[in-house]
């Protein structure tokens, strides 16, 4: 695909969607999205970890159009997460998702002091979360009753870590990056398998820190590959890459990425796992592959020049499948974006829907093929 076919299709993608946000947002107005449920965006509590994504995805509309509209509903999305912290017992480390696409994405745009402010807070809730015996962010508090996961981890959390980077950089102390250097090394040692798949969950003893099994979570089972799973890992690691400089962590991204490629289906989008027995649903993942679009736009721009195509071309051609075949752009009764995304098979939960994540992702990834290189993260 010349360049010239890529900006005439992303400029279109762009179109519709500012077309198609518009016309939602005056529906979801400064409510926290996240499944599209028969064409409509369920709205879940400002405590649930999707909150950054539908005021992120605005944050860059806005970047683009200036539209007030769409600030001001981001900036209202973002106010209500004070109250939150104020009284909600069970944050945990999404702690980053939700403050990055909110208050980290305002104050890179307009400087706001008080973003600035509550993303620091929201860093510092985050680094309080790391178990120092196994060097890891502990994943959740308990949602039941005598429920122990202290000693959980999972690999969702490496795109919680910039958080922790950026705060290093915006008070110069050093100790945020330091954790989020331990948990990355942790990640690297646990949960990245030698030919690129990832565990979703291991579990630690946390008393002392040492490994003691990992969990399928949401993916098939414990030894499958879950593909958004491997998209956490994919940017997440080229994000830790970009704070650090630490080679370890871009080989890493690399490899991750090849397994991603080597496993897509013929339309670039993958399944929900990569391995599936016969007899299980091979539903796709449209998120898994929005965010992994952007993770390999973003090695894209970290290796040699000579390497730089291969992993541009695979993410252009994820997001233009997204685009093409998984669109939903001339529905007006569908919500989301990007149609057929799986949020938890194993649980049943939202499968083959439309994900506030899969949208936010995928309006990402055509703002990096728009060239725009600074990232809320």
């Amino acid at each position: 695909m010349s360049s010239l076919e890529t900006n005439a299709w992303v400029d279109e993608a762009w179109e519709q969607t500012v077309k198609k946000v518009n016309r939602t947002s005056r529906r979801i107005g400064a409510s926290f999205p996240h499944a599209s449920v028969n064409g409509s965006y369920v709205l879940e509590p400002a405590y649930w970890w999707t909150a950054g994504f539908w005021p992120g995805l605005l944050w860059l509309l806005y970047r683009e159009t200036g539209d007030e509209q769409l600030k001001a509903i981001a900036e209202q999305c973002e106010q209500q997460l004070d109250q939150v912290v104020a009284d909600y017992y069970k944050l945990d480390h999404d702690i980053g998702f939700m403050w990055t696409l909110t208050s980290v994405a305002r104050y890179k745009l307009l400087g706001a002091e008080d973003a600035k402010r509550r993303a620091l807070l929201a860093a510092n809730l985050l680094a309080a979360r790391f178990n120092v015996k196994g060097n890891f962010i502990r994943a959740w508090n308990p949602w039941r009753e005598g429920e122990d996961n202290s000693g959980i981890a999972i690999i969702d959390c490496l795109m919680n870590l910039p958080i922790l980077y950026w705060a290093s950089e915006q008070t110069g102390d050093p100790r945020f990056k330091h954790l989020a250097i331990e948990h990355a090394d942790t990640v690297l040692k646990h949960f990245i398998r030698p030919d690129g798949s990832v565990y979703h969950i291991v579990r630690f003893d946390a008393q002392t820190g040492e490994r003691v099994e990992a969990w399928g979570g949401q993916g098939f089972a414990p030894e499958s590959a879950w593909s958004r799973g491997a998209s956490w890992a994919i940017y997440g690691m080229a994000l830790s890459y970009q704070y650090t400089g630490d080679e370890r962590y871009l080989q890493a991204a690399k490899r991750v990425a090849h397994f991603f490629i080597s496993q897509l289906p013929e339309d670039h989008v993958p399944h929900w796992d990569f391995r599936l027995p016969e007899e299980i649903t091979k539903y796709r993942d449209t998120s898994a592959g929005a965010c992994a679009a952007c993770g390999m736009l973003l090695i894209a721009d970290q290796v040699d020049p000579l390497e730089s195509a291969s992993y541009r071309k695979a993410g252009e051609a994820i997001l233009h499948s997204l685009y093409t075949n998984y669109g939903a752009w001339d529905d007006d009764q569908e919500e989301g974006l990007v149609l057929h995304g799986t949020s938890h098979y194993p649980e049943g939960k939202n499968v083959d829907v439309p994900l506030i994540y899969g949208d936010y992702f995928f309006v990402e990834g055509l703002s990096r093929l728009k060239g725009r290189t600074e990232r809320f993260w």
